[in-house]
C-alpha cells in the first residue's frame, strides 16, 4: 500500500480534519441535539404548535438540519476564488440527478449576473444569414429535455501523483448530472445556413474571462444543446443563466456558460483554454490536445472519508455513481479487497446515455478492514483502468482526464481514508 508523500501530508491533514468535523456535524448533530422527550412514545414539540404557512417559504429550501450539505472549495487550490472551483458533496446525494443548489462551480472570471432582457446569442461567421436570438426567441422554439453529466477535465486531477484529498467531494466532486431543457444547436445553425467550408465553431461566454472554446461542427450537429433550464427551473447564475452550451460526454470547459456568441469557421482558433490549458502533457514532452471525451469512470460515494461507517459490522449498503462520455454505463464491479476479487454491483434507476448512473452493492461487513474499489464499463466495452495502468500510458505531468480506479480504506472502527493500492 502506498501513501502520499510528506509534502502533501499537511494539506491532506487539513482536509481530513475538515472532513471529520463535517462528518461529526452531520452524524453527531442529532445526537447532541437529541431530546428524549421528543422521541417515541412521547409527542414531540413540533406536533404541539402550528408550523409556517404556505407563503413563508415561497421558494423552497432544505431543512435547517441539512445545513452541512453544501458545495465546498479548497482555498489554497487556486490564486483567486473568482477563477476557482467548488465541489459537489457526492457523499450526501442519492439517485442519478444532482440538486441544482449543489452542482459544482468552475468559473474563470467569477459569476456573470446577467439581465436576460439585455442578453443575446449571436451566430455569425461562415453562415448565409447571421442571426441574433434572445432568451424569449429560444423559448418560442421546439425544445427537448435530456439528462447529461458535466465533468470538469480536472476532476481527480490532484490524484495523479498519489492519494491526496480525503473525501469523494474533493477527489471526484467536479461533476453533476442534470435534466436540461433547450434547443438543439443544429436547429439554430440550420436557420443561419452553413457555408460549404464550415467545419468549426467558436463558443464564447459573456463572463469577465471571455471564455472561449473551439467546437468541431460535427459534434454541434450531433447532440449539442443551447439550454435555458436545469431540472425544470431556470439555469442558476453560477451555471450559466440565462443560457449555456451543453456538450454531452465532453469535458465541462467546453460547456460555455452565459453563451453570447457562436462564430462559424473552417479551423480551430487555438485560444488559451485549448493550448496552455486543458491539454495533457505526456512524459515525452508532447501534449495531447482536443481531448474532449470524458472516459468511463466511477466512485464509491458511501462509505467514503466524509461518510464513515458507524455501525461497526453487519448489513452494509455501498452506494456510488458511474458515467461515460462515450455512451451508457453497462456494468459496475466492486472489490472489497483492493482489486483481488470483483463482484457485480446493482445498477439502479434510469441508465441514460452520457449521464450519471447510480449503483449499489449490499453485503454483510464482518468489521474487518476493507479496501473498496469500483470499476465501470460502458456499452462500447471500455473498462475503467487502474491508476497504475493509466500512468504507464499518460505519465503524471497532466492534471486532466484522470479516470483511474479509486480506493477507500475502511478501518475496523469505520473510519475511511483515501489510499492507493500498488
Amino acid at each position: 500500500m502506498k501513501r502520499e508523500n510528506e509534502s502533501s501530508a499537511s494539506r491532506r491533514f487539513f482536509l481530513k480534519g475538515g472532513a471529520l468535523i463535517a462528518a461529526a456535524a452531520a452524524s453527531g448533530s442529532s445526537a447532541i441535539a437529541a431530546k428524549p422527550e421528543n422521541q417515541a412514545p412521547n409527542v414531540p414539540d413540533w406536533s404541539k404548535t402550528l408550523g409556517d404557512g404556505v407563503a413563508v417559504r415561497a421558494y423552497g429550501k432544505p431543512s435547517k438540519y441539512e445545513a452541512h450539505v453544501v458545495r465546498r472549495d479548497v482555498e489554497w487550490l487556486t490564486a483567486s476564488r473568482e477563477s476557482s472551483v467548488s465541489f459537489t458533496p457526492l457523499h450526501e446525494i442519492e439517485g442519478p440527478i444532482t440538486p441544482n443548489s449543489l452542482c459544482f462551480e468552475r468559473h474563470h472570471g467569477g459569476i456573470a449576473e446577467i439581465d436576460p432582457a439585455d442578453h443575446q446569442l449571436m451566430i455569425h461567421g461562415l453562415v448565409d444569414k447571421p442571426l441574433i436570438y434572445t432568451l424569449a426567441d429560444l423559448k418560442r422554439m421546439p425544445r427537448v429535455n435530456r439528462v447529461y453529466f458535466a465533468e470538469c477535465a480536472a476532476n481527480s486531477g490532484m490524484e495523479w501523483r498519489g492519494a491526496q484529498l480525503n473525501g469523494c467531494q474533493y477527489t471526484h466532486g467536479m461533476i453533476h448530472s442534470l435534466m436540461y431543457t433547450g434547443v438543439p444547436l443544429k436547429v439554430l445553425l440550420e436557420q443561419a445556413g452553413l457555408k460549404n467550408n464550415a467545419k468549426w465553431l467558436l463558443l464564447e461566454g459573456a463572463d469577465a474571462s471571455g471564455m472561449t472554446r473551439s467546437l468541431p461542427l460535427a459534434k454541434a450537429l450531433d447532440d449539442v444543446l443551447i439550454a435555458y433550464k436545469m431540472n425544470g427551473e431556470a439555469l442558476r447564475p453560477e451555471n450559466g443563466y440565462p443560457m449555456r452550451a451543453v456538450i454531452p460526454g465532453w469535458e465541462a470547459n467546453m460547456w460555455v456558460k452565459w453563451i453570447r456568441r457562436i462564430k462559424v469557421g473552417d479551423e480551430p482558433w487555438h485560444h488559451r483554454e485549448e493550448t496552455s490549458k486543458y491539454t495533457d502533457l505526456l512524459e515525452n514532452g508532447t501534449a495531447r490536445r482536443f481531448t474532449y471525451i470524458m472516459d468511463a469512470k466511477s466512485v464509491i460515494t458511501n462509505p467514503s472519508p466524509q461518510a464513515p461507517l458507524t455501525h461497526r459490522k453487519g448489513f452494509t449498503v455501498l452506494s456510488g455513481i458511474a458515467w461515460s462520455g462515450r455512451g451508457k454505463v453497462a456494468r459496475v464491479d466492486i472489490s472489497l479487497d483492493g482489486g483481488r476479487n470483483w463482484r457485480a454491483a446493482r445498477l439502479d434507476g434510469p441508465v441514460w446515455n452520457k449521464a450519471v448512473t447510480r449503483f449499489y452493492y449490499e453485503f454483510d461487513w464482518d468489521g474487518s478492514e476493507l479496501l473498496l474499489q469500483s470499476r465501470a464499463q460502458d456499452d462500447t466495452g471500455y473498462v475503467q483502468p487502474t491508476k497504475v495502468a493509466l500512468r504507464k500510458v499518460r505519465g503524471v505531468n497532466s492534471i486532466y482526464h484522470n479516470n483511474g480506479i479509486q480506493t477507500w480504506q475502511v478501518r475496523p472502527n469505520g473510519e475511511v481514508e483515501n489510499v492507493e493500492v500498488g
